[in-house]
């Protein structure tokens, strides 16, 4: 029998550079049964195969109709289901994942050391789910249904020691009340290591924080700062975690969430309050030196124009730390040209809204050594 698998994701998203989990856990599983498996690059070649299996993570990758419909094809993932999305049989989910199922698609599109660093979750990353579950039921997370974090897999289930890197998948990894025990493991390996989606730092305590601060971190720390109603304990946080870890030490990064109105109804006036409590946040980031990293909710894409213009501004001059660390919003915009869309929603955003003009001059080494803004 031969198994096609499909990451949707990939052949959508033309930036995409992330291995889909349940993809190179079904190819292992389908190898081990002494079937033939490939990963399509496109989706010509769709019925030439005995299975299909269709995986995507986000919501808005499109999947053609008649692949879907086929009856060879099974299809999930979060894209398709989110919050109820099935979940993988027990065989399938703690089999070792197969991580040369994306080799020959690397291969042909790494030339080059700039290329290969664009592809190092491909080839340098053991990657998995330790823990799974949540206990916050953030209305907008695919884990809005988990009643509480429980470990998941063992990091020897899915650890390649071939491969230098670990990145970690992990939903609430401090909220699992075998968190120790876990995060042992993973300093044994002396492997260098990251949690993608980002650690839950209202929970953290200072025995948390040390002995994160003590494994080889790849690519620094990373939180989230979803709302602004927790700024104060954001901030105690904060102070602690510079008690521990000098501020000199600045890999520190929290998600900002954006765009997304937790009461729901996304009235007229959301929007600029939104984008207020943004500034807000990152302001309290840039006083402890710490990156921001914008996440734009879906809903951001049906704001009126100013605002949509300004979320992309936003996110532009974040997301980029050289810029962020060293420009003002208003400097990098300015940098863009005067004529460029990116001015021209600064501008218009400033004559609509000029009690937030100040915010537009922030700067990260000025919050920081004690200029504060507003």
């Amino acid at each position: 029998m031969r198994i096609g698998i499909i990451d949707a994701d990939l052949l959508y998203r033309k930036r995409h550079r992330f291995p889909n989990l349940a993809c190179m856990k079904l190819s292992a599983y389908w190898k081990e049964q002494g079937f033939e498996t490939e990963l399509l690059l496109d989706y010509s070649q769709a019925g030439e195969y005995d299975r299909l299996y269709v995986s995507k993570v986000f919501t808005d990758t499109f999947v053609p109709e008649h692949i879907l419909t086929r009856e060879t094809t099974i299809y999930g993932g979060t894209g398709f289901f989110y919050d109820k999305a099935p979940v993988l049989p027990e065989a399938i989910e703690h089999h070792t994942p197969d991580y040369h199922l994306y080799d020959q698609m690397v291969k042909e599109n790494s030339a080059g050391e700039k290329k290969k660093k664009e592809f190092q979750f491909y080839t340098d990353y053991s990657i998995g789910f330790l823990t799974r579950g949540c206990f916050r039921k953030c209305s907008f997370c695919v884990n809005k249904n988990s009643t509480g974090a429980v470990a998941a897999s063992p990091l020897e289930e899915f650890y390649d020691p071939s491969r230098k890197k670990l990145c970690f998948l992990d939903d609430n990894f401090f909220a699992c009340a075998e968190w120790e025990k876990i995060f042992s493991s993973v300093l044994e390996t002396g492997r260098r290591f990251q949690f993608r989606q980002g650690l839950d730092l209202r929970i953290m305590q200072k025995r948390q924080m040390e002995l994160l601060a003590s494994g080889k971190l790849d690519n620094g720390m990373i939180f989230a700062f979803d709302h602004i109603k927790d700024q104060e304990l954001i901030v105690r946080k904060l102070e602690l975690l510079r008690e521990v870890i000098p501020v000199s030490y600045q890999k520190v990064k929290l998600y900002v969430l954006c765009g997304y109105d937790w009461e729901g109804t996304w009235k007229a006036d959301f929007w600029a309050k939104d984008i207020r409590d943004v500034f807000i946040r990152i302001k309290i980031l840039m006083r402890y030196k710490c990156l921001a990293y914008l996440m734009r909710y879906a809903a951001w894409e049906r704001a009126p124009e100013i605002y949509k213009g300004m979320y992309i501004n936003l996110s532009r001059w974040c997301n980029q730390p050289a810029q962020y660390s060293k420009k003002s919003l208003r400097e990098f915009c300015t940098g863009q040209g005067e004529y460029s869309s990116c001015f021209r929603y600064l501008t218009a955003f400033e004559a609509l809204h000029p009690e937030m003009a100040h915010y537009l001059d922030m700067k990260y080494e000025e919050v920081q050594y004690g200029k504060i803004y507003g």
